[in-house]
């Protein structure tokens, strides 16, 4: 592991096996690129990260593994974007995706297989989510596979709900001369939503567990009460596939949402994996951490 710039951003950088993970432990806890290096000398990127990002700000950049904490999506309060209900019916603010992927995080642990970051709470984010907590991310890279864990520990005196997740931006198409019409994206669900502005999600009739990613109707689609706690995405034969799973605890996969979506000519396809679906707190499908007690949301993603 070691220290690099890039782009007047100072990042961390692993190699393991022929994977190299390119990170930003103390911005966001971000995993910024994965790729790799192939035997016969060309690069794969795993994760797309922009050549040029001109300076930006890490998190205003459509690229990486942005953190979504305390709760993923957009918020809303009776029709009120950006807001949502206190368990004691206070009424506060709520960024869209929350605010973990802008926060700083102090280093707990960091060796040649990775890190353990804690999220350094503000008074902003304090008026957003008012209670007692730890907030940790913990990666582990293999040579062909990244785990990703989101630990919240309550050590207030009251229940904590949340509902986090993971926004990977997988580049696709991955090799020159295919687009998105080569490959396919795999999910058993049982219910299927086509998600709105508004928070609505109008259930769809089409369920079929194979799409191809140039399909424009599964852009915001959201997948929900999984057969299987994992999704896929591979080129039309099956072949190079990238498997998107949760891992870990005897409750595995029983909430796990996947959310799909992308932009016009984008190099990427974003492949979500959520602790439940948007506006959590409205629909009542946050998980809720006891006065005392931890919760941890683990996916691993993998070259299968």
């Amino acid at each position: 592991m070691e220290k690099i710039t890039y782009q007047n951003h100072e990042i961390r950088r692993w190699d393991v096996g022929p994977s190299t993970f390119l990170a930003s432990p103390e911005k966001g806890a971000q995993l910024l690129n994965w790729h790799v290096n192939m035997s016969d000398g060309s690069v794969r990127d795993v994760i797309h990260w922009p050549e040029d990002i001109q300076g930006e700000e890490l998190n205003k950049v459509g690229g990486g593994i942005p953190i979504l904490f305390p709760f993923a999506g957009k918020s809303y309060l009776e029709g009120k974007q950006d807001y949502w209900k206190l368990p004691d019916g206070r009424h506060a603010q709520m960024p869209m995706h929350g605010f973990a992927n802008r926060a700083d995080f102090e280093v707990r642990s960091i060796d040649k297989s990775g890190f353990e970051m804690e999220m350094v709470q503000t008074e902003e984010m304090k008026s957003f989510y008012p209670f007692d907590y730890n907030f940790t991310v913990i990666y582990h890279f293999l040579e062909l596979t990244l785990q990703i864990s989101l630990v919240l520990e309550n050590e207030g005196r009251e229940p904590i709900p949340w509902s986090a997740g993971l926004h990977p931006y997988f580049q696709v198409p991955w090799r020159k001369g295919l687009s998105l019409s080569d490959h396919n994206l795999s999910i058993e669900a049982k219910k299927v939503f086509k998600y709105q502005e508004g928070g609505m999600m109008v259930p769809k009739s089409n369920k079929t567990p194979v799409q191809k990613l140039n399909d424009p109707e599964l852009v915001n689609n959201v997948f929900y009460e999984l057969n299987m706690p994992k999704a896929e995405i591979s080129l039309l034969n099956g072949e190079e596939t990238i498997r998107i799973s949760e891992v870990g605890g005897p409750e595995t996969g029983t909430r796990l949402t996947f959310v799909s979506w992308t932009k016009k000519n984008e190099l990427y396809y974003c492949v979500e994996p959520w602790m439940s679906p948007p506006n959590s707190t409205e629909n009542k499908t946050t998980r809720t951490v006891a006065p005392g007690a931890r919760d941890e949301f683990t996916i691993e993603i993998e070259l299968a």
